[in-house]
C-alpha cells in the first residue's frame, strides 16, 4: 500500500509500519498486546535478562532505557520474576514526588533495586543516577544526541566506575539496517540523525523495501 500512497498519507503509513516491526523486535507482546511476556519469545529480553543477572552478581547497578512505556512494563514484570525484585519504572505518567522518591532510593542504596528502567523522554535529561555503572538502550532513538543525553545519567558528578553502554538490536532486521545506515555516514543518515524515524519517510519505495527486508540471521534455521 505503501507504494500506491503519497503525502502525509504515506508518511503516516511508513511510520506505522517501523512502530510495529520495532515493538516486535522488543518483544511479541508489546505489538500483540497479549499478557503472555515470558522472556523466550524475545531473544533482546534473554540476552538481557543474562547480562542483567552477570552484572546483579558483580554488585553493580545497571539503567535500562526504552522508547516505550509499555515495554518498559514488560521488562519491570519479567524482571520480577527473574530476580524476585520490582525495579524502579519511570514513565511519562510517574509523578514528579515519585520520580523524586526512586531517584533518591536509589541513590542512596538502602533497599534499592539493582535496576532502574526508564523512558527515554521521560528519563533521558535532568537526572543523576550515578550509582549505576552499566546503561542499556533496549530499543534504538536513531539519535545519537537523545541516546548520548540519556547515557549521561549515568556520567554524573559521584560516578566512580567506569561506565559501560550497550545498545541492543535484532540482527537481520531493520533495526541492524537503520543502524548500519547511521553510521555510513551517507546523506540518508545524515536525514535519519536530524529528523529520527520520521526522516526515513523521505526514502524512495525501494530504499523502504529494502529496509523492511528481513534477513537470514532474523529468520532463524
Amino acid at each position: 500500500k505503501i507504494h500506491q500512497s503519497e503525502g502525509v498519507q504515506r508518511k503516516g503509513m511508513i511510520l506505522a509500519a517501523l512502530t510495529r516491526l520495532k515493538q516486535i523486535c522488543n518483544h511479541p507482546s508489546q505489538f500483540s498486546g497479549d499478557a503472555e511476556h515470558t522472556s523466550q519469545r524475545s531473544g533482546k529480553l534473554v540476552r538481557l535478562l543474562e547480562m542483567l543477572g552477570q552484572i546483579r552478581q558483580s554488585g553493580e547497578h545497571s539503567l535500562v532505557f526504552t522508547q516505550y512505556a509499555e515495554m518498559g512494563r514488560i521488562l519491570k514484570n519479567c524482571l520480577r520474576e527473574e530476580f524476585m525484585e520490582d525495579a524502579f519504572f519511570l514513565s511519562g505518567q510517574t509523578t514528579r514526588k515519585k520520580r523524586d522518591e526512586m531517584v533518591r532510593i536509589f541513590q542512596e542504596g538502602i533497599n534499592a533495586p539493582g535496576v532502574f528502567i526508564l523512558s527515554l523522554k521521560a528519563g533521558g535529561t535532568g537526572l543523576n543516577l550515578s550509582r549505576a555503572n552499566h546503561v542499556f538502550h533496549y530499543d534504538r532513538w536513531w539519535n545519537p544526541a537523545v541516546e548520548n543525553q540519556a547515557t549521561d545519567r549515568a556520567f554524573r558528578i559521584g560516578q566512580k566506575k567506569n561506565v559501560q553502554v550497550h545498545k541492543f538490536l535484532v540482527a537481520g532486521s531493520l533495526e541492524e539496517r537503520i543502524a548500519q545506515m547511521i553510521e555510513s555516514k551517507s546523506e540518508l543518515a545524515d536525514k535519519v540523525i536530524g529528523k529520527g524515524e520520521a526522516g526515513l519517510t523521505q526514502l524512495s519505495d525501494k530504499q523502504i523495501k529494502e529496509l523492511l527486508k528481513l534477513g537470514r540471521e532474523a529468520e532463524g534455521d
